[in-house]
């Protein structure tokens, strides 16, 4: 059977750090980048006699991950205790949600051929992280900063079936988090780590096939690779009539593939009870209203406000609303009064993410205020100074911290509008080469060109643009 006669199926499970102050069950900080074992404390490192007490903060975060989602937020669950061992699981099971999460049902819409297609959520549920293991030479050690977190895992249905769509699928649901404010989702730093769950059938059935796992993956492009090589995979074990094994899988990215780990784990395999220690968490409906209606504004709604109010191409809308900085970054640019939403778009798209790409920084600390960048497109736009001449100034500007104004001033960049000084100036050029002057009267239109960049030269670059074309026009036409 041909490989195109295969079909993808799909499930993301994703777990997210939730950005609160302190830990899920104890009140040690949450934070990345302490030495190892600073942040700990009896609670989070599983010392006998400890008990736990839930943090409201974590609570209110996955609320707002529910609604983001359009989940159904329940008003009762339950914490379960997963029982697995684990050189950085000091307790020996790890407190997590099971059958009755905080969050059930739901869906990420995601771009698909020039439509949208919505990915069904099986649950959102809170969980504590584990340690980490430090693997070095002569033996390993545990750091137990990261234990006790506070995660969501969100669990996809198998609605997703290429690469491309995980992707897509990740990154909407990386800008819901950093939207709304409750994970930094940084894959780079482990606060958002993605298990993919594959398998293949033939196109046009309805059973499923054995799937693999693919546990923790830390980059979305990985993700991308990883999910197509282990489909590629499937699809020639079948071919050549093997059978596909139900494993966890670990990917490789230095050979670009997918090997086998251990065989994997069901429900079961966990001993899933209700944690003895914690009582069911209640939540009432005031209170998800009440989260409801602080809710900022979500990318989906961010993305048809700028296609719709400012002109915006979906690519356009794409790019400025994958963070949420840069989207708040471009609409302030525009509040100076700006008329060319295009222009601005495009600034922010190239010369604002190229500073803050090259410099490693947050686009606050990287590029000046958005106001002073919208003021320097409205000079543009008044003609005050040409767009090279903004492209001149935008770098000292991020380098001394100075406004627009102020570095236009400095570097000497002002248009010059004046009409007598333009007229000046191509009478000038003009007179200096009366043989080219006849060659365009008899008709070579094309030495137009020449004429503009000698005035422009001959003004240093801070001719109008605009006038001199008119006044160019006007004595070259005798």
């Amino acid at each position: 059977m041909p490989s195109e006669a295969y079909e993808a199926v799909i499930g993301l499970e994703v777990h997210a750090h939730l950005a609160t102050r302190s830990k899920l069950f104890c009140g040690c900080t949450n934070g990345f980048g302490a030495g190892p074992n600073e942040n700990v404390c009896p609670v989070c490192m599983g010392m006998p006699g400890v008990l736990p007490v839930l943090n409201r903060e974590a609570v209110e975060f996955a609320i707002r991950i529910g609604l983001a989602a359009h989940c159904q937020i329940a008003n009762y669950s339950i914490f379960d205790r997963k029982s697995y061992f684990y050189p950085d699981l000091p307790k020996g099971y790890q407190i997590s949600q099971y059958e009755q999460p905080i969050c059930k049902g739901g869906y990420i819409e995601i771009p698909s051929d020039g439509g949208k297609k919505q990915i069904r959520l099986v649950r959102i549920h809170m969980e504590e992280d584990a340690g980490k293991n430090i693997h070095e030479e002569g033996g390993s050690l545990v750091d137990f900063n990261r234990s006790g977190v506070p995660l969501v895992e969100i669990v996809s249905e198998p609605d997703i079936h290429s690469a491309e769509e995980a992707g897509a699928y990740l990154r909407e649901l990386r800008a819901l988090l950093r939207y709304t404010g409750v994970s930094e989702a940084r894959m780079e730093e482990g606060n958002l780590r993605c298990d993919v769950n594959v398998s293949v059938r033939p196109k046009g059935s309805d059973k499923f096939g054995t799937k693999t796992e693919i546990k923790n993956l830390n980059s979305i492009r990985f993700v991308e690779k990883a999910t197509a090589h282990e489909i590629a995979r499937q699809i020639e074990v079948l071919e050549s009539g093997g059978r596909i094994a139900q494993e966890t899988h670990l990917w490789d990215p230095v050979r670009e593939e997918t090997r086998p780990m251990r065989s994997k784990e069901f429900a079961n395999d966990y001993r899933y009870f209700p944690e003895p220690d914690l009582p069911p968490l209640r939540v009432e409906d005031q209170t998800v209203e009440q989260i409801r209606t602080s809710m900022p504004e979500l990318p989906a709604e961010r993305r048809e406000k700028l296609t719709r109010d400012h002109g915006l191409t979906p690519y356009e809308a794409g790019v400025l609303t994958e963070e949420r900085e840069v989207s708040d970054y471009f609409l302030g640019v525009v509040e100076v009064g700006l008329k060319n939403y295009k222009t601005a778009a495009n600034w922010v798209m190239t010369e604002v993410l190229r500073v803050v790409n090259e410099s490693g920084k947050s686009i606050d600390g990287a590029v000046p205020p958005a106001a002073e960048t919208g003021a320097l497109l409205k000079m543009v736009e008044e003609s005050t100074i040409s767009l090279n001449a903004a492209k001149m100034a935008f770098p000292a500007m991020c380098k001394s911290g100075k406004g627009a104004a102020a570095t236009v001033g400095e570097l000497g960049l002002l248009q010059v509008s004046d009409e007598a000084a333009i007229t000046a100036a191509c009478d000038q050029v003009i007179n200096a080469d009366p043989a080219k002057l006849a060659e365009y009267r008899a008709g070579r239109d094309k030495l137009f060109g020449f004429f503009v960049g000698a005035v422009m030269k001959a003004m240093g670059g801070k001719g109008n643009p605009r006038m001199v074309n008119e006044i160019l026009k006007r004595k070259l036409a005798g």
